[in-house]
């Protein structure tokens, strides 16, 4: 998984093909990328146990590729805690870059603040190696959460239940700079409101 998400491009492939079913014809168009560089780094995921060959169709004379994801783009802690420093952080770099051309394309194109209940915030926080390892288990778990209702949205579909549509979620905790600004962003996005109960419940 780190030799996969070495490379920016091979982490916008795996996220495609996390995705669904794609040919590196596709994701050239897709992603805007010479097929040359694409089919490169498909056959690296492909080779690297990440990526598998779903079917094979015949396109003017050859055969085309299709592939699909058999694993997330995702470290688990005890993995994460075995690269060495300077690996977390080209990784790091990787996903952060994709994070703000994302961004900035979002913004640019106006879609970021298309829908009234996007949500946004930014919060400074004051806590202890306990309160640091409960929030990060915490993260863990929505992450967890958000694919099941990935996985649920799909099965709607499935029934022909409306559509699907492209979101970005992105969540980071890390230390703050003694230099960073303290204040916190209010919060934009409009919150649900959900009763004792069901915030039991949601906690169990």
């Amino acid at each position: 998984m780190a030799k996969a998400l070495a490379h920016p491009l091979r982490v916008q492939l795996l996220t495609a093909l996390n995705e669904g079913v794609a040919s590196p014809n596709e994701l050239a168009k897709r992603l805007n990328e010479p097929l040359t560089n694409v089919s490169y780094h498909v056959r690296m995921l492909h080779d690297l146990g990440c990526i598998e060959l779903v079917e094979t169709e015949p396109r003017r004379g050859a055969l085309e590729h299709y592939y699909r994801a058999i694993v997330r783009p995702f470290f688990a802690d005890r993995d994460w805690k075995k690269l060495p420093k300077n690996t977390r952080g080209s990784i790091s770099d990787t996903v952060l870059g994709l994070v703000w051309e994302d961004t900035a394309e979002a913004i640019k194109t106006g879609i970021f603040d298309e829908r009234q209940d996007r949500h946004l915030s930014r919060s400074v926080l004051c806590m202890d190696e306990q309160g640091w390892e409960d929030m990060n288990d915490l993260l863990s778990e929505t992450l967890d959460r958000a694919m099941q209702i990935q996985a649920d949205s799909a099965g709607r579909v499935a029934k022909g239940e409306g559509e699907t549509f492209s979101a970005t979620v992105v969540m980071l905790s890390y230390p703050t700079p003694k230099s960073a600004k303290q204040s916190t962003a209010p919060a934009s996005g409009t919150r649900k409101k959900r009763s004792s109960k069901k915030k039991a419940a949601a906690k169990a």
